[in-house]
């Protein structure tokens, strides 16, 4: 974006810093960290690089997004002017910022587990999977096509294939769909079905009367625990420290963040860096 005031420019650059920090915690249930980057380490032609980070599952650091005040140097350079209120040729002041398609191994580094993906409910393709238990029976499938039409407001898959349940729930779980309906006629007696979350797996027995408000209380409640359990992980593994050679041997034996005292001069900053 281009602007007429450095402070604009400033403002705006801060903002869509706020904007991925905000869609990384409510959409993506990845905590991150927000901050300003050294002087040596902002993006060349920058005047300020802010940025913010994520903690991994094996404790490395993920630059999640980025957002530079480039000042008036690019305008310069490039000889872009406007013209302003007062009728007068101006360099505008210019910003830049963006968040990418690591946000797919973000999500996966973050959140994933030895069975495979657990997805976000915000951004999963499928939110709610129904699986048919002895389908075969008369009824069953039935009743499936009719929950899933109950709940068109989400992102629902109805899998009617002739997989057995049993692969059918692992297959699902792999591809990290955040609730999993299951439905047989034991069930549609007791006029109810199972609900299962794929972040801790718990069953949750629910009345198909309920069914279409206890979903979305349940998928915030699989985002609220993605979120808490990452939050969880980066505060274990985040390490304050308040010696030089307490943060060399603590970079060397544990992975995850460190928290130090820094004198914001760039002869330590190069110091750490050779560590």
């Amino acid at each position: 974006t281009m602007h007429a005031t450095a402070e604009e420019a400033i403002e705006e650059t801060e903002r869509m810093l706020g904007v991925y920090a905000d869609f990384h915690e409510h959409d993506l249930a990845i905590p991150v960290i927000k901050g300003k980057k050294t002087p040596s380490d902002k993006f060349a032609g920058a005047e300020d690089t802010y940025a913010i980070e994520a903690l991994m599952h094996d404790g490395k650091a993920l630059q999640a997004g980025t957002s530079h005040f480039f000042g008036d140097g690019f305008a310069r350079a490039f000889n872009i002017r406007y013209l302003s209120k007062e009728n007068k040729l101006e360099y505008p002041f210019q910003t830049s910022w963006g968040t990418t398609t690591r946000m797919i191994g973000g999500i996966i580094m973050t959140h994933g587990d030895d069975n495979g993906l657990v997805l976000p409910p915000a951004v999963a393709p499928i939110q709610v999977v129904i699986i048919p238990v002895a389908a075969h029976k008369p009824g069953v499938v039935e009743k499936a096509e009719e929950l899933k039409e109950a709940l068109k407001g989400f992102r629902v898959k109805l899998d009617s294939s002739d997989q057995s349940p049993g692969w059918k729930f692992a297959q699902y779980e792999m591809k990290g769909v955040p609730l999993r309906l299951e439905i047989g006629p034991k069930d549609i007696e007791k006029n109810q079905c199972v609900l299962v979350r794929r972040d801790n797996r718990e069953k949750i027995f629910v009345s198909l009367d309920e069914l279409e408000t206890r979903v979305p209380e349940l998928l915030k409640a699989v985002h609220d625990g993605m979120y808490e359990k990452a939050l969880a992980r980066r505060e274990q593994m985040t390490y304050a420290v308040t010696s030089f050679e307490e943060m060399k041997q603590v970079a060397e034996e544990k992975p995850g963040f460190i928290k130090a005292m820094w004198c914001g001069d760039q002869a330590c900053e190069e110091k750490l860096k050779e560590v």
